[in-house]
């Protein structure tokens, strides 16, 4: 079995820091979100949006984890939330923290960014259905 050093996935504290680090981004966007008096509606609507990159799997496991980490990490999102900040769109501001609120949910449930050899690879680990390799069954 590979280790934490080897295999690419962060193991032990540090995993468990990077999930709490995700709570907190949630908590901290959704805070941020009804503090401007955001319609609960438009977060119900949008909250699962970025998962619609998964679509891109079914070009292959490559593609499939770019356009996923694209839509998964916090670089758009920040810079959609400044620009909004800026130009004083609430709309921008808004749907910015509801992208952050998502990134921060996936992290605290421990879905990480892809790699690009199967879907569920990421650097917080594997996620789905464990398989025996010596047995190749599921466990």
């Amino acid at each position: 079995m590979l280790s934490g050093l080897t295999s690419g996935s962060v193991l032990g504290w540090p995993k468990i820091l990077l999930r709490l680090e995700g709570a907190a981004l949630m908590a901290a966007a959704l805070f941020a979100y009804f503090g401007l008096g955001a319609d609960w509606r438009l977060l119900a609507w949008l909250f699962l949006f970025p998962d619609l990159s998964m679509v891109f799997y079914l070009a292959g496991p490559r593609i499939g984890a770019i356009a996923y980490n694209t839509a998964h990490t916090t670089i758009i999102p920040f810079a959609v939330l400044g620009a909004g900040v800026y130009l004083g769109q609430n709309l921008m501001v808004s749907i910015a923290l509801i992208h952050l609120s998502h990134i921060g949910f996936d992290r605290m449930l421990g879905f990480g960014l892809k790699y690009g050899a199967a879907f569920g690879d990421t650097h917080l680990g594997r996620v789905g259905r464990k398989v025996d390799a010596e047995q190749n069954t599921d466990v």
